[in-house]
C-alpha cells in the first residue's frame, strides 16, 4: 500500500491505528521499548513553573535566571580535572537554561595567579552586564599547605584572608551574583616542601582532613559575617559545607564516575536544601536532586536553614553522665603472698607495669572532645585511654590501669594527659595514630628499650600487663591492596612483633585484642540526621565508608574483617607463646560482634564516638575497659564476645576459687594446635541438604510455578566456557580437550557429591533429568551445544540445531516436557572487540542476543531461558602463574583486554564496553518483549556482573580456579559457577547476588523454601505482577503490543484496508497524472527556449 494513504487513515482514524509496510516486519524491532526511552528520564529534572518576571533578589534566583557560570581558583595541578566538573555543572543548569555557559577565568600561562587578581580580571569583563544573574565558583584549594607544619595555621589564616578580599572586591563591582565557595583538594597529595607528611610515624590522613576542616571552619567564620547577606538584593556569598576531594585514581573510567560524583556534590550544594536530604553512598547510582515547588531557589543563607551540623553534633556529643568513673565492687584485692613465678598463677595485685602499642584507639584520638569541635579529634587524650590512661583515678576515669590501681596503687606505665607517643607524659603507652600491623615491631622494640631503662621498672621481676590492638587501619586500606594487607600477612606482621616480645621480655600477660567488627559504624554515615562529617571518615577509612549497600565489595570487606579474626584465633591457638611459664598471650574476643548503640528513635547513638564519628569517646573508653577487664577474668575458650555497650556492663571480680587472671593453661583449655594441613582434594562436589524436592503435583502450565523436580530437560549455548575447555587440563597438551561432562551449566559427569554442575544438582530433584553432556568431546554432547571460540553472532545458529535436535529426540516430550536453557556467550566478542569494533558493538551485540532469545520465545513451549550476564573480564588481568600458558596464552586468547597498559585509553573504553554488554542485556531480559507467554520466561541470572578474583591465603589470585593458560576455569571453577548460578535461580529478581566469591564450600548449595519452592522468575519475583494466559498454539511471529483498545470488529478492519487501498489507488494515480503534466509543459517550454535563441 502506498505510503501516501498510510498517512490519510493515520489523520482519519487517529494515532491508535497501527499499520505497517509489510506483515512480515515486526514493528517491535523498530521502536524503542518504553524502558529505554524512558529509563534515563528520572535522573533529568523537569522545569518548575517560572515566574512572568525575573527575580529582583539574589534569595529568590532560580536555576533558570543563571545566564552563565563563572569560575575562578581553579588549581593549576587540577586544572583540567576541576574544568571538566565545572562544565558537568553547567550541563545541569542548562536542564532550566540551555544557554547556560561555563566561563572560566583564563590562565594566560602556567603561573599561579592570586584569587584577588582573578576576581579583579573577571570583575571587568563584567563590568556591563548589570541584569542578567550570574553564578560563580570560587575553588579554594588545600593542596599547597602542609597539614603537619607548625605554620599551617598561619597558612590557612592567608588563604582565608586572601578569599575574604577577593569577595569583597567582587561585592563592589558585580551586581546581580550568587558566588559559592567550595573548598577543593586532592586526597593524599604531597607537596614537596611538606617533609613532614613523609614521617611514617604520623597519621597522614588524619593531619589532611584535620587541615580540610580547619581551613573549611575558618571560610565559614568569616562568611557568616551578615555583611555577605545583608538585604542588598542582587550579592551573596554561600560556602559548601564539605570539601570537594578529588580521589587520585588511575583508572580513566573510575576517574570519570568520581567526576560526576563530585559534579553532583556542587550541584547538591547548589540548591535549597529538601528535608531529610542524605549523603548518597552508592557511588554507582546517578541521583540528581532537583528543585522543588516548596524550595525553587539557589541555595543562600538567607533562603536555607541554617546548616544543624553542629548543633547535632553539640546535642549528641553531650553525655548525659560527665563522670565516667566506676565502682570497684571486689572486696578481695590484695596480691600473692610471694611474688608468682607463673603468668598462670597471676593475681591483679601482682601486676607492677602496664603498657599497650596500638594505634589511635589506642592513642585515644578525640576521646576527651566533648563538644562539635571536631579539630580536637587530632588531639592524643592518652590520659583517658581505655587500657593504658591514667588520669584522675576510677572514680572519674574508667581505664585498665585505674582499675588495676585498686589492688596495686603502686602501679606504672601508664600515660597521662594529652600528647603524642614521644611526649613524657606518653610513658609506656606507646601506640602511634594511624599505626597499622606493620608498625607493631617498631612500637614493640621502642617499647623493650623504655622498660629496660626507665628506673622505675625492674624488668626482670616486675610482672607486666601489655595490651596489643591493630588492624583497623588495615582493613580501612584493604580495598588498595589485597595482597599487603591480606588477613595472613597482616596477622604475620602481628607475630613478628609477639615474637620480640616473647624472646625478650620477663614475666609478662599480653593482651591481643581481637580486630573489632567495623562495619556497623557504617550505620553512622548513612543517617544525615546525625550530622557526622562523613567526607572526614572516607578520608581516614575510604574502605569501609565508600562500599555502597549490598555490593559485593562491602561484603569482601566484611568477609575480609571476619577473616582478621579468625587468622588471630588461629595464631594464639597455635601455642607458639606457651612455652614457658612467666609469659603468654590471651586472646581477648569482646570486640569481635558488636551492637552500635542506638537512641529511644532507633538512630545511632553518637555520645559514643567522637566528633568525626569514628573514633571514639570517653564513654566508650569507659565501656571498653570494662569489658576488657572482664575478658581477662574470663576463662579461655568462654570469653564474652559480643558486646552491647548500649546495656550497659557490671565489673566483674576474682574469685575465691578463680583469683587469677585467665590463661589458657589455668582455663585448661586445649589448644587445637594449627590447623591440619587439609588433605589433597580429590573432587569438586557439593553436599546436599534440601528437603523439599518433590515436583508439582501435576505438570505446571506457568513457568512461574515451576519447582526445580519439574524440569525434564536441560541445555545449553555459549562457547568454551560451557563447553568445559580445558577444565580437567593438566598441561597444554590437554588444554585443548572439551571436558563437556564437568561444564558448570550442562555437565553431567558421576553425581553432585564429586562433581558440581547444574545438572547434578538438578538429578537430586529428579534423576531422569535429560539433556546433560557427559565425558570429553563431542561423543555424549547431548543438548549442549556450545561452540569453543564462538561469539554472539552464532548463537542463532546454536539456537536452531537445539530446536531440531530436541524435537527429533524421542526420548524428548518437545510440547510437554519443561525444559531449562542456560545462555552465556560474549567473552570472545569482548576479547576480541579492538579488532573489529563495528560487527561486535553493543548494538549488533544485542542485535543477535534479541535474535537467539526470539527464536526460543517463537518455537519453543515450557521453557525457562536462564542468560548469564557476561562476565567481569578485568579482573583476569590479575590471573598470573609461572607457566607458559599462564605467560603467553592468556594474552593471545584475550588481547584486547590484557595487552593495553594500565592507564590507557584502550583499557577504559574496553571496560566500558563490558559495562555496557551487561546493561544491555539487562534491558533485553526485563523489557516487556517475552512477557507474553505464560510458558516461557527469559530470567538474568547476574552472579558474574562484579566478578571478583578468587584470593589464596596470601590475598594473591588463586591460579586453581583457572586452567592452564589462565583464561578458561578449571573444573574447580566450573563447580563454583555451577553453585552460583543454581543459588541465582533461587533469589527473586531484585535480590539476585551480582557477584560470585568463589568460596568453593560443598555446603554452598542452597535450597527452594516451603513459602518459594519455585525458580524465581521477574513475574513470581514481584507477587502484584499480572500474566497472559498461554496461548494453545505456538505462533511464529511475536504478539504486537499496543496502548490502544484491541476491541476493534473485523468488518471495521476489513473496510479500513479496502478504503486505504482505493485511497491509495487514487492519490497514486493523481501524483502520477500531475507529474505528467508538469513534465510535458516543461518540455514545451524548453523547445520554444530553443527556437528563440537559435
Amino acid at each position: 500500500m502506498p505510503r501516501s494513504a498510510l498517512l490519510i487513515l493515520a489523520a482519519l482514524f487517529g494515532s491508535c491505528t497501527q499499520f505497517t509496510d509489510s506483515v512480515n516486519v515486526d514493528v517491535r524491532k523498530y521502536e524503542l521499548p518504553p524502558e529505554k526511552t524512558q529509563g534515563y528520564m528520572p535522573i533529568l529534572c523537569s522545569p518548575t513553573p517560572a515566574p512572568s518576571s525575573p527575580s529582583f533578589s539574589v534569595h529568590t534566583v532560580r536555576p533558570a535566571d543563571i545566564s552563565a557560570v563563572y569560575v575562578m581558583g581553579i588549581p593549576l595541578s587540577q586544572r583540567v580535572e576541576a574544568s571538566r566538573v565545572v562544565n558537568r555543572v553547567a550541563e545541569l543548569l542548562s536542564m532550566f537554561n540551555p544557554e547556560v555557559i561555563a566561563q572560566h577565568v583564563v590562565q594566560p600561562s602556567l603561573q599561579p595567579r592570586s584569587l584577588l587578581e582573578e576576581a579583579e580580571e573577571l570583575s571587568l569583563s563584567l563590568l556591563h552586564q548589570v541584569t542578567d544573574w550570574k553564578f560563580g565558583l570560587l575553588f579554594v584549594s588545600a593542596d599547597f599547605m602542609c597539614a603537619c607544619s607548625p605554620h599551617v595555621a598561619a597558612d590557612v589564616k592567608a588563604v582565608v584572608q586572601e578569599v575574604e578580599a577577593a569577595l569583597q572586591l567582587l561585592q563592589k563591582k558585580l551586581h546581580h551574583s550568587l558566588v559559592h565557595v567550595v573548598v577543593w583538594s586532592t586526597n593524599h597529595q604531597q607537596d614537596n616542601r611538606c617533609d613532614c607528611m613523609r614521617d611514617e610515624s604520623i597519621n597522614q590522613r588524619l593531619h589532611k582532613a584535620t587541615l580540610l576542616k580547619t581551613l573549611q571552619d575558618s571560610l565559614s567564620h568569616v562568611l557568616e559575617n551578615p555583611k555577605w547577606h545583608s538585604e542588598m538584593a542582587d550579592f551573596t556569598v554561600v560556602l559548601h559545607s564539605a570539601p570537594v576531594i578529588l580521589e587520585p585514581i588511575s583508572d580513566s573510567e573510575n576517574t570519570w564516575s568520581d567526576l560526576n560524583q563530585l559534579a553532583l556534590q556542587l550541584w547538591t550544594n547548589l540548591l535549597q536544601p529538601s528535608a531529610g536530604q542524605a549523603d548518597v553512598m552508592d557511588t554507582s547510582v546517578i541521583a540528581v536532586p532537583c528543585p522543588t515547588q516548596e524550595r525553587p531557589f539557589l541555595r543562600t543563607q538567607k533562603n536555607s536553614p541554617t546548616d544543624t551540623e553542629g548543633k547535632v553534633n553539640s546535642k549528641a556529643s553531650t553525655l548525659t553522665d560527665p563522670v565516667m568513673g566506676t565502682e570497684i565492687p571486689c572486696t578481695d584485692r590484695s596480691p600473692s603472698p610471694t611474688i608468682p613465678t607463673s603468668v598462670h598463677e597471676l593475681r591483679p595485685g601482682d601486676i607492677k607495669v602496664v603498657a599497650a602499642v596500638g594505634d589511635s584507639l589506642t592513642a585515644a584520638n578525640g576521646v576527651g572532645a566533648k563538644t562539635d569541635n571536631l579539630l580536637l579529634v587530632i588531639n592524643e587524650y592518652r590520659g583517658l585511654s581505655w587500657s593504658i590512661g591514667g588520669d584522675e583515678n576510677i572514680t572519674s576515669v574508667t581505664t585498665l590501669p585505674n582499675i588495676l590501681r585498686e589492688f596495686n596503687p603502686s602501679l606504672t606505665g601508664f600515660s597521662e594527659g594529652i600528647g603524642n607517643e614521644n611526649s613524657r607524659q606518653a610513658f609506656l603507652n606507646q601506640a602511634v595514630a594511624g599505626a597499622k600491623s606493620g608498625d607493631m615491631e617498631l612500637q614493640v622494640r621502642v617499647l623493650v628499650d623504655k622498660m629496660k631503662n626507665d628506673s622505675r621498672i625492674d624488668f626482670n621481676n616486675d610482672w607486666k600487663v601489655i595490651t596489643m590492638f591493630i588492624g583497623g587501619n588495615d582493613i580501612c586500606d584493604f580495598c588498595t591492596d589485597s595482597v599487603f594487607f591480606s588477613p595472613r600477612n597482616v596477622v604475620g606482621r602481628i607475630r613478628q612483633a609477639l615474637d620480640i616480645l616473647h624472646s625478650e621480655v620477663p614475666r609478662a600477660i599480653v593482651n591481643l585484642i581481637e580486630l573489632l567488627n567495623v562495619v556497623p559504624l557504617r550505620d553512622l554515615h548513612s543517617d544525615n540526621t546525625l550530622g557526622c562529617p562523613t567526607w572526614f571518615v572516607k578520608l581516614l577509612c575510604p574502605c569501609i565508608i565508600k562500599p555502597k549497600k549490598g555490593s559485593s565489595e562491602l561484603q569482601k570487606v566484611i568477609d575480609i574483617n571476619k577473616a582478621y579474626q579468625h587468622a588471630m584465633k588461629e595464631l594464639i591457638d597455635s601455642g607458639r607463646y606457651d612455652t614457658h611459664h612467666n609469659f603468654t598471650v590471651v586472646l581477648q574476643p569482646f570486640l569481635r560482634e558488636i551492637f552500635l548503640p542506638k537512641l529511644e528513635d532507633g538512630r545511632p547513638d553518637r555520645s559514643y564516638f567522637s566528633p568525626d564519628c569514628f573514633h571514639l569517646s570517653q564513654k566508650a573508653h569507659t565501656l571498653m575497659a570494662q569489658a576488657l577487664w572482664n575478658n581477662m577474668l574470663e576463662p579461655v575458650g568462654n570469653k564474652t564476645f559480643e558486646q552491647d555497650f548500649a546495656t550497659g556492663i557490671d565489673l566483674k571480680c576474682p574469685s575465691e576459687t578463680n583469683p587469677f587472671f585467665r590463661t589458657a593453661v589455668n582455663s585448661n583449655y586445649t589448644f587445637p594446635g594449627p590447623p591440619p594441613t587439609p588433605a589433597p582434594v580429590t573432587n569438586w562436589g557439593s553436599d546436599f541438604s534440601c528437603i523439599n524436592t518433590a515436583p508439582s503435583n501435576s505438570v505446571p502450565t506457568s513457568a512461574h510455578r515451576l519447582r526445580p523436580a519439574d524440569i525434564k530437560v536441560v541445555a545449553a549455548l555459549g562457547d568454551s566456557i560451557t563447553a568445559g575447555f580445558g577444565a580437567k587440563a593438566k598441561n597444554l597438551l590437554q588444554l585443548r580437550t572439551e571436558y563437556r561432562g564437568v561444564s558448570w551449566s550442562i555437565g553431567g559427569d558421576k553425581s553432585l557429591e564429586t562433581v558440581t554442575t547444574l545438572p547434578n544438582i538438578l538429578k537430586k530433584f529428579n534423576p531422569n533429568i535429560k539433556g546433560v553432556s557427559k565425558g570429553q568431546g563431542k561423543l555424549q554432547t547431548g543438548f549442549n551445544m556450545a561452540v569453543s571460540g564462538a561469539k554472539i553472532s552464532e548463537i542463532p545458529e546454536q539456537v536452531r540445531r537445539l530446536i531440531d535436535t530436541m524435537k527429533n529426540n524421542s526420548a524428548v516430550d518437545f510440547e510437554n516436557d519443561w525444559k531449562l536453557v542456560t545462555l552465556f556467550i560474549g567473552g570472545n566478542d569482548l576479547c576480541q572487540y579492538c579488532n573489529d569494533r563495528a560487527s561486535l558493538s553493543p548494538q549488533n551485540y544485542i542485535h543477535h542476543m534479541m535474535t537467539s532469545l526470539d527464536m526460543l520465545y517463537k518455537e519453543v513451549p515450557k521453557t525457562i531461558v536462564n542468560v548469564l550476564e557476561i562476565l567481569e573480564i578485568e579482573g583476569l588481568r590479575r590471573i598470573k602463574r609461572d607457566s607458559l600458558g599462564c605467560s603467553v596464552l592468556q594474552k593471545y586468547v584475550c588481547p584486547c583486554f590484557l595487552f593495553p597498559g594500565e592507564d590507557s585509553l584502550e583499557l577504559a573504553e574496553i571496560k566500558r564496553i563490558n559495562r555496557e554488554l551487561q546493561i544491555e542485556t539487562e534491558k533485553l531480559v526485563y523489557g516487556s518483549r517475552y512477557n507474553e507467554r505464560e510458558d516461557f520466561a527469559v530470567v538474568l541470572q547476574p552472579f558474574f556482573r562484579n566478578t571478583i578474583v578468587p584470593l589464596n591465603a596470601d590475598g594473591r589470585p588463586d591460579t586453581t580456579y583457572f586452567s592452564e593458560d589462565c583464561f578458561h576455569f578449571s573444573e574447580r571453577g566450573h563447580a563454583d559457577m555451577a553453585a552460583a548460578l543454581w543459588n541465582n535461580m533461587l533469589e527473586p529478581v531484585d535480590k539476585k547476588q551480582t557477584y560470585n566469591n568463589f568460596t568453593n564450600s560443598r555446603n554452598n548449595i542452597k535450597c527452594p523454601t516451603e513459602e518459594h519452592p519455585y525458580i524465581f522468575t521477574k513475574v513470581n519475583s514481584f507477587p502484584s505482577s499480572t500474566t497472559t494466559t498461554a496461548p494453545t498454539t505456538h505462533s511464529t511471529a511475536l504478539p504486537l503490543t499496543s496502548q490502544c483498545t484491541d476491541n476493534v470488529p473485523v468488518w471495521l478492519a476489513a473496510v479500513l484496508a479496502v478504503t486505504g487501498l482505493l485511497i491509495g489507488w487514487a492519490v497514486t494515480w493523481l501524483l502520477l497524472s500531475r507529474r505528467a503534466k508538469r513534465s510535458k509543459q516543461m518540455m514545451t517550454a524548453a523547445v520554444e527556449m530553443k527556437d528563440t535563441v537559435f
